[in-house]
């Protein structure tokens, strides 16, 4: 999927979603400076799709990570359907559109579960991030997904059975809240009682 070529680096003068900005603060009497960008809030959902028994996941290419990795590898992440909170609009009707937009399910609002919410990158960014829980079929789909725009998103099934290898596979790039909702997915979805300590013990 992913082909990059002539990979530059530029400096950031006119940002459009992050906000480069730095803080001056008193902490225990001492005085510090702290660097930071300031981002959108974003929803991302945790897709099970009933009939194949398996995660429906999102691949894509993210420039950051490529270039955290001294440019090797592919790039590519392994990640919940997700979207920035940049309209004005509720959070299960955004949720609703990703997951139209990425991955062609037409899925309504109501049917939509909010799991939680938490802070990411807290050390540069402190964005918010809800997580939410849908279940699919082929009954819902309408399209074949990939993005708006210049998005190029590529779908991927995670068989149930190969959950734990997946989570544990550092070849695969992936992010905490993709290895979360997993986690509470076995505790919450499953009939029978999931042991934290032996994540192996349903497969």
């Amino acid at each position: 999927m992913s082909n990059i070529k002539n990979f530059k680096v530029h400096k950031l003068e006119n940002p459009r979603y992050i906000h480069p900005m730095s803080f001056t603060f008193e902490q225990s009497g001492r005085k510090r400076t702290w660097e930071a960008v300031k981002s959108h809030d974003s929803v991302a959902v945790l897709l099970y799709h009933t009939k194949k028994n398996a995660f429906l996941l999102v691949k894509q290419f993210r420039p950051a990570v490529y270039f955290a990795n001294n440019q090797e590898g592919d790039g590519i992440t392994y990640e919940l359907c997700a979207g920035l909170k940049d309209k004005d609009l509720d959070e299960f009707t955004i949720t609703s559109e990703e997951i139209d937009e990425e991955c062609g399910f037409k899925v309504d609002p109501s049917h939509i579960e909010r799991i939680t919410a938490f802070y990411t990158a807290v050390g540069f960014s402190g964005g918010l991030q809800t997580v939410f829980y849908a279940e699919i079929d082929d009954d819902l789909k309408i399209h074949d997904g990939g993005g708006i725009e210049s998005e190029e998103i590529e779908l991927y099934y995670l068989p149930l059975d190969e959950a734990k290898s997946f989570v544990f596979d550092e070849s695969k790039p992936k992010t905490p809240g993709l290895i979360f909702s997993f986690y509470w997915f076995f505790q919450n979805k499953l009939d029978r009682k999931f042991d934290w300590l032996n994540f192996s013990s349903h497969f």
